[in-house]
């Protein structure tokens, strides 16, 4: 029985690891995709410099030409510098699909609405549009315009440049499928020699590993930005996808996909639905050309070189994560992917991959299974750990060598695991041997001690309930350039003091607070007690936290708090972001088994933090979202549209949260 029980266990054990990995559920894949990044970042492409280059429209180019988007006269003045010094082709990494807002139309019918100066709208009338200016522009140089595909139905369709072939299997089955797009404006779409979408496809944690080549929109074909690049430089006009089926595609096994991509005289390896693997070299700052310098004619040579027009600035949040940074600009992906092209340098996940590390699982495990009861637990764990480094070793080769992507670490993880349940078994036996001599002891221990040894402990687990909250996220605004102007002693204060009145302003309506990340402040309501009223609490709070900032900086100018008064002098006025949504949540002891803490977590706790940072946009101090200000009968709110929330596909509408004269007072009340 013991000898059954100590082989039985760790084999369900396997069966059920091995089912697991054949159904490859999204952690699985998330824990592999992390693996893949770290071998990357162990070993990352080397950059070599090829014919690809980012004119960048960086803080410093906008410093000098004005915010974006620019007057379509200083993009054609951009092309056109580009066409005249040589390039390949000049690939935008940004839609145009609004009219030039500089247009002399469009300004006259800003400064005269309502058409009483006729003379001066025939004036403007026949000044040249600028959309029409950059159209011919478009036409002279080799431009490839960019567009975004999109799940909104739309009936128009991008232009296509190209057309596409196939050979093998119907590849339509495996490309990426969407219903809509913004496109740019037809005139400007027409003129340009190339159309590529620069969708990103980012996995479930942000980061971005894979770059399509090709997406389908109705139907039919379009080639990403880098690909028509690629295609309108070396004047191109098919593109050849390669699907299973084809002669020389999967000679070993079978295999049920795309293969291949054929771009002019490039043959492109992708995967089964045309994306290619980021073989990520992190941000280089070679390959960055400010665009300030090409406009002044002050820009390295170019000549013959591909060029793709995006941006790093900060501001216009074009950032992408990748294996080896948290944030490059698209616009960088884009001529990742063609460095990788044109150098041949991939990276590939093989067909039969997942078969590999099945059967290695299999035979590890099994090892583990049939070695334990002869070698012992050590003996069975040096041979596992063999083992299990002799696998990694070898997707580390297969990575360097081949450029072959391979999980080692859930079949090593997973023999560990088989290995630790018959340990387990095998410790159980034992315990089970002298279970009869622990009974007989037992009878001189105190039943009232036992008890106690034996209480319920379930107040200290983890574990939390689903109920509706209200969040708020605070901070203060431009900490950093304050932080700078502080020592530690004066910074300390100043945040002590700063947190205590915003502290008070919560508690005073009922909010607990969750916790406390440098000058920022979390809070909700509705939990641990009921609140029926929790947003409108939740809104009382962060008005009497805006008065309480307003008596603060006050304070503060006064000289009344214990800080420097040099350090007074050069503080400026303390401004702060509120961040308000309510919504369901999970609540209760969220942590660590070692440590953990009341708290509360969900979408909706990320929409109140993304909020809070559209403070900064928006100009303003508060922001409610609707499923806050639906509730607030008696508060005062200005509708500022819709807005889209990093990290979710639909928007959301929200509001500024102003002051209201029925409620005012009672801030007063509470504040003073």
């Amino acid at each position: 029985m013991h000898v059954s029980l100590q082989r039985g266990v760790p084999l369900i054990v396997l069966l059920g690891l091995l089912v697991l990995r054949a159904a490859d559920p999204g952690p699985l894949i998330d824990l592999r995709l992390r693996i893949f990044d770290q071998l990357q970042r162990m070993l990352p492409r080397s950059y070599v410099a090829t014919p690809v280059r980012v004119i960048d429209l960086d803080d410093a180019t906008l410093q000098q030409y004005g915010q974006w988007p620019w007057p379509r006269h200083l993009v054609a003045r951009l092309v056109m510098k580009l066409h005249d010094a040589g390039v390949a082709a000049i690939a935008f990494d940004m839609v145009f699909a609004e009219p030039d807002r500089t247009s002399p139309q469009i300004m006259g019918n800003s400064w005269d609405p309502e058409n009483r100066f006729q003379d001066l709208h025939k004036a403007l009338a026949g000044l040249p549009d600028p959309d029409s200016a950059l159209a011919q522009v478009f036409a002279e140089a080799p431009v490839v315009s960019g567009f975004v595909l999109s799940t909104n139905k739309g009936d128009r369709l991008p232009a296509r440049k190209a057309g596409f072939a196939s050979v093998g299997t119907d590849p339509h089955r495996f490309v990426l499928s969407y219903s809509g797009a913004v496109t740019n404006l037809p005139i400007l779409e027409k003129a340009a020699s190339g159309n590529g979408t620069f969708n990103a496809l980012p996995d479930s944690d942000g980061v971005i590993r894979r770059l399509p080549l090709i997406m389908q929109l109705k139907g039919q074909f379009f080639p990403s930005l880098a690909a028509e690049a690629l295609r309108v430089a070396q004047q191109a006009t098919t593109y050849l996808v390669k699907a299973s089926g084809a002669q020389g595609v999967a000679a070993i096994g079978h295999y049920d996909g795309i293969d291949s991509i054929q771009i002019g005289a490039f043959h492109v390896p992708t995967d089964r639905n045309g994306h290619i693997w980021l073989y990520d070299t992190g941000h280089k700052a070679q390959r960055l050309i400010p665009a300030w310098q090409v406009l002044r004619e002050e820009a390295p040579d170019i000549r013959g070189m591909i060029v793709f027009i995006g941006t790093s600035a900060l501001g216009l949040k074009d950032q992408r994560a990748t294996p080896l940074e948290g944030a490059v600009s698209g616009a960088e992906l884009h001529a990742q992917a063609l460095e990788q092209i044109i150098s041949g340098s991939y990276l590939r996940r093989p067909y039969w991959a997942d078969l590999v590390e099945i059967l290695l699982l299999f035979f590890l495990g099994s090892a583990m299974i049939f070695l334990l009861p002869r070698l012992g637990p050590i003996g069975c764990a040096v041979a596992g750990g063999v083992a299990a480094t002799l696998g990694v070793g070898l997707a580390v080769v297969a990575f360097t060598r081949l450029g072959w992507l391979f999980d080692p670490v859930y079949p090593a993880l997973g023999s560990l695991l088989v290995y630790s349940s018959g340990s387990l078994m095998g410790y159980i036996k034992a315990e089970l041997e002298r279970r009869r001599v622990r009974q007989a002891f037992s009878r001189y221990l105190a039943p009232a001690m036992v008890a106690r040894l034996a209480a319920d402990p379930s107040r200290l687990q983890l574990g939390g309930e689903m109920r509706e909250t209200t969040v708020m996220f605070c901070d203060i605004r431009d900490f950093s350039s304050i932080a700078e102007r502080l020592d530690a002693t004066d910074l300390t204060r100043l945040i002590n003091l700063f947190l205590t009145e915003m502290s008070d302003a919560i508690l005073a309506h009922g909010g607990t607070i969750d916790k406390y990340i440098g000058d920022s402040v979390m809070a909700f309501w509705n939990a641990p007690l009921d609140d029926p009223q929790h947003r409108q609490n939740a809104c009382l709070a962060a008005l009497a936290m805006r008065y309480r900032l307003k008596l603060l900086n006050e304070k503060l100018r006064n000289g009344d708090a214990d800080i420097g008064k040099d350090a007074l002098a050069a503080l400026p006025e303390l401004r702060i972001g509120i961040g308000l949504n309510s919504g369901i949540s999970c609540v209760g002891n969220l942590g660590s088994e070692q440590r953990f803490s009341y708290s509360v977590l969900g979408d909706n706790v990320n929409i109140a933090a993304r909020l809070e940072g559209l403070t900064k946009t928006y100009g303003v101090d508060i922001i409610c979202s609707e499923a806050t200000q639906s509730g607030c009968k008696d508060f005062r709110f200005r509708a500022l549209g819709n807005a889209q929330v990093k990290g979710r596909t639909g928007q959301v509408q929200i509001f500024a949260l102003e002051p209201g004269s029925d409620v005012i007072a009672g801030i007063d009340a509470v504040a003073q």
